[in-house]
């Protein structure tokens, strides 16, 4: 077990909130700090120092009570569940869906769902920042709570560094539980004391839990790739993600529930009470202090949405208080990793790798990858197939499947490190005739498509995928090491030749309209193609787009240096 052997914990002291450092959302090895372009490189630099300086390794708390508790046994009395069953067609067993591609719609979904909740709300994300989304968020949960219905909080302990008070705060208000996978039990006010302080079990604090679910009364869900930040529903001044969510309803959702009970009973999660003493606080003090925390200029005041989204879709608002829900009903079927591969692959994890466990995302998605018959589109934002991944895209094209793939481009990427790993495939791929698209921020900023990000930086962070114009997959794996080995994650896969036809046009979106697409040059070398406006010729460039002599620099200073299989 994980708690077996460690030392004796002391629960940390609720204090004053550390200094704010809202570090982003970043592909989790080691994060990058706020502002930083450097991203895993300056982290790797300063737990290289921390090793130098703070070695030691904090024990997890042992003999840690954990209440089991499960999703409700039936929704269909609530009012959600009157208009699920209202809406659906009849006896035919299928689920309901929505696409949100556009960010805005996507968090006024959760919102609006949350504010219609009547028995439970469960909800679970590799991160809740402490910013103005995070803090709103939590506020509409709390808003529920305080109605009756019962909230479960499952959030991974990497990202919460400083917020403890906020969590706590939330955690005192009645029908709340807070719990956290595979904490960092000591230093908990900052990321870099955090990994300082556990330096000794590096094995167990690099995995975390990178699932995205948001399950309401369970009879409506909301899942697909993005979490709880401002980066991730266009909050953010600097850069905000491009990504994919959908709403679910239906004979799926009890599905997804088991899922998110399977973890919230784990052993590998610990109510926040084990990990954080309130200092003597009462629960109203900190009930007043959530409140302190959550109201004013720092906490966001949503925007009117558009009378219909990309797809023509109306805010979810207006259905649920028409009483009419539009979806499109489909077969489905969800999958989500053991919560025990956190432990890597040891006897309690079934000893089996994630691509051989038939309940794993990995093993999902490759199988479906594998049984294509003509087509594939797929995006990702992380790149780095490995051995299976390119056995899969050989195994394809063999048989004459055309496979396309967008991700980021280095100019665009958050993780430059990643890259690293990413461009080692690139010729192999392009030889094996996959059609590579990288995304472009220039074009991004430049094409009306997109006008909704501004000035803002358009990345790419949706992890989905077309099969034959009529199976889709939404989730949160990655195509790489990380997603396949190391962190666990969730998906779903939509049989539906209408939904897949929505998720192709948004693909070829930002394909067509915000990528380049690349080539093998005459001499064997990588080329980007800029395709031209009207008549003209295209752009053929020869080094990574919209990126400095510095930026392409560190990636050949680092590329000896950086372990694939950890990427």
């Amino acid at each position: 077990m994980v708690e077996t052997g460690h030392p004796a914990h002391v629960a940390h002291r609720i204090e004053p909130m550390a200094e704010d450092f809202s570090f982003n959302p970043r592909h989790p090895v080691i994060p990058a700090g706020p502002g930083s372009r450097l991203g895993r490189a300056s982290w790797l630099l300063l737990l290289g120092l921390a090793l130098l300086f703070m070695g030691g390794c904090a024990g997890l708390p042992a003999g840690v009570e954990r209440k089991p508790s499960v999703a409700i046994a039936d929704g269909a009395d609530t009012m959600l569940g009157r208009l699920v069953a209202a809406a659906s067609p009849p006896g035919q067993g299928l689920s309901g869906f929505r696409l949100l591609p556009m960010p805005q719609y996507s968090l006024h979904a959760r919102v609006e769902l949350a504010r219609r909740a009547q028995r439970s709300i469960d909800v679970q994300y590799y991160l809740v920042q402490n910013d103005e989304t995070g803090r709103y968020l939590l506020r509409t949960l709390r808003d529920a709570a305080d109605r009756g219905v019962r909230v479960r909080l499952l959030v991974d302990d990497l990202y919460t560094a400083g917020a403890d008070p906020l969590f706590a705060g939330f955690a005192a208000h009645p029908n709340v539980e807070v719990r956290f996978f595979n904490p960092f039990p000591a230093g908990r006010d900052f990321l870099g004391t955090r990994w300082a302080a556990s330096l000794l079990d590096f094995d167990r604090v690099h995995r975390r839990m990178h699932n995205k679910l948001f399950v309401v009364d369970n009879t409506m869900a909301v899942m697909g790739g993005r979490n709880i930040a401002n980066e991730y529903f266009l909050r953010d001044g600097g850069s905000n993600f491009i990504d994919i969510d959908t709403l679910v309803a239906g004979t799926v959702v009890p599905r997804l529930s088991s899922l998110f009970d399977m973890y919230w009973n784990s052993p590998y999660v610990y109510p926040i009470e084990s990990l954080v003493s309130n200092g003597g606080a009462t629960p109203q003090q900190l009930r007043e202090r959530f409140e302190q925390l959550t109201t004013g200029p720092d906490t966001l005041h949503p925007e009117p949405l558009d009378s219909t989204d990309l797809l023509g879709n109306n805010a979810l608002a207006k259905d649920l208080g028409e009483g009419a829900l539009s979806l499109v009903w489909a077969r489905a079927e969800a999958y989500a990793d053991a919560p025990a591969k956190a432990l890597g692959p040891t006897d309690e994890a079934r000893g089996l790798p994630a691509d051989e466990s038939t309940d794993s995302v990995l093993y999902n998605v490759r199988r479906y990858l594998r049984g294509a018959q003509q087509e594939i589109l797929q995006t990702t934002p992380y790149l780095i197939p490995g051995r299976g991944g390119m056995e899969t895209i050989r195994l394809v094209r063999q048989r004459g499947v055309s496979y396309t793939i967008v991700t980021n481009s280095l100019a665009a990427t958050d993780e430059s490190l990643v890259h690293i790993g990413y461009r080692r495939y690139r010729p192999e791929m392009l030889g094996l005739g996959v059609e590579l698209y990288e995304l472009s921020p220039k074009r991004v900023e430049q094409t009306k498509r997109f006008g909704i990000y501004g000035s803002a930086s358009g990345r790419l962070h949706g992890k989905s995928a077309v099969v034959d114009r009529s199976m889709v997959f939404i989730g949160s794996m990655n195509f790489d090491p990380r997603s396949m080995l190391h962190n666990t994650e969730i998906g779903i896969f939509i049989f539906s030749p209408q939904i897949a036809q929505q998720l192709t046009s948004l693909i070829g979106f930002i394909r067509l309209d915000g990528a380049y697409q690349l080539q093998l040059g005459p001499s064997g070398g990588i080329e980007w193609v800029s395709p031209a406006a009207g008549d003209g010729a295209d752009t053929i460039l020869h080094v990574e787009p919209e990126t400095d002599f510095w930026s392409r620099w560190k990636l050949e200073f680092f590329a000896p240096l950086v372990p694939e299989s950890l990427l």
